[in-house]
């Protein structure tokens, strides 16, 4: 465990390698699991602001969903998160030659948005937990990602590698440095 401002860093997240292989998961990360992707407050807002601009990029069983819900919902563990499909994949899925992909960040790529995506899915495979003093920054190991660490470590991709522009959207730059050079530090050590 690292600690690095007000975060508590699993090793895992400087030590194990992670690349997605869209090839092999299909997107499965946005169509698997039995909750939305979870929503920072300010997302909530976001979501609903943009929701007009996204709307076209939308299959039409989301938008329904969405003009049902809301671009926002509670869940069982009363997290907010994105809105489910008949409980299956996120509504903010589109599919693309069998892979799912986010209408968010496809409307962002394109210059129509400035919001990218929940912070949660751009940070994925890492999971942020807020503990009473600490933000725990750990790495998820899923079934459905089993493709990745495989590409990661060919790549030679370490996880906060993989996913160091989220770690610096969620705790800056300064931090993120930080991070490098613990990581350079540990790899020193070996």
């Amino acid at each position: 465990m690292l600690e690095i401002e007000n975060t508590l860093i699993s090793l895992d997240v400087l030590e194990k390698k992670f690349t997605c292989d869209l090839s092999v998961c299909k997107g499965a990360c946005c169509i698997t699991g039995d909750s939305g992707a979870p929503l920072e407050p300010h997302e909530v807002d976001a979501l609903r602001e943009i929701y007009p601009l996204l709307r076209s990029y939308l299959r039409e069983e989301s938008a329904k969903t969405i003009d049902e819900s809301g671009t926002s919902v509670i869940d069982i563990e009363n997290d907010t998160v994105t809105p489910l499909n008949d409980g299956k994949e996120c509504v903010y899925v589109l599919f693309e030659d069998g892979i799912a992909r986010c209408a968010i960040e496809k409307a962002f790529s394109e210059g129509v948005i400035r919001f990218r995506k929940p912070v949660s899915c751009y940070l994925y495979p890492v999971r942020i937990k807020k503990l009473s003093r600490f933000y725990a920054v750990n790495y998820d190991s899923w079934e459905i990602c089993h493709a990745a660490p495989v590409l990661g470590e060919k790549l030679n991709m370490p996880v906060y590698r993989f996913v160091q522009d989220a770690l610096k959207q969620k705790f800056g730059y300064e931090w993120f440095n930080l991070l490098k050079i613990a990581a350079a530090n540990l790899e020193v050590k070996r």
